[in-house]
C-alpha cells in the first residue's frame, strides 16, 4: 500500500546481550522509531492523535529474524503502512544491515485506533486518507 519510510540507526551498546550481538526485543523498538518517524513524515505527529483523544495500542505484533546486528553496526529501518481497517492499522517493517543491505528482520505490528473510552473507534475520514495515500 503505501511507500516505504527510512530511518537509519546505530546500534547502541545497550541494545545488545553479552555477546554484543543485538536482543532480539529491541528490533520491535526499532520497529516503532520507524512508525513514529513515518507518522510525523507524513504529517500525523503521534502527539496531534493524542491532542484528538485517540491512540493506537500495538495488539499483534511479529518479527522474522534472518541474521544478526552487533553493538555499532548501522541499520536501515523500513516502515510503510501496509493497511488500514475500520478501526486498525498495519505497518509492515524490514530492517536492513548497512551498507551491504543485507536483511535482518521483517515484522509487521497491528495497531487499533482507540478513542478517550479506552474502545475501538473508526478511523476519521482525514486520518485514513493520509495513511492510504502516504
Amino acid at each position: 500500500m503505501g511507500r516505504w519510510h527510512e530511518q537509519k540507526l546505530r546500534v547502541r551498546f545497550e541494545e545488545t546481550d553479552t555477546m554484543q550481538v543485538v536482543y532480539y526485543a529491541k528490533y520491535f523498538t526499532w520497529m516503532e522509531v520507524g512508525r513514529i518517524g513515518l507518522l510525523r513524515d507524513i504529517g500525523l505527529a503521534y502527539r496531534d492523535w493524542q491532542a484528538r483523544g485517540l491512540n493506537i495500542p500495538v495488539v499483534q505484533a511479529h518479527a522474522d529474524y534472518r541474521a544478526s546486528a552487533r553493538f555499532d553496526d548501522e541499520v536501515l529501518v523500513k516502515t510503510r503502512v501496509a493497511s488500514v481497517g475500520k478501526s486498525s492499522i498495519r505497518f509492515e517493517n524490514e530492517i536492513t544491515k548497512l551498507p551491504e543491505g543485507a536483511l535482518l528482520c521483517e515484522g509487521h505490528t497491528v495497531h487499533a485506533l482507540i478513542g478517550k473510552g479506552g474502545r475501538a473507534v473508526p478511523f476519521p475520514d482525514d486520518l485514513r486518507s493520509v495513511l492510504t495515500s502516504s
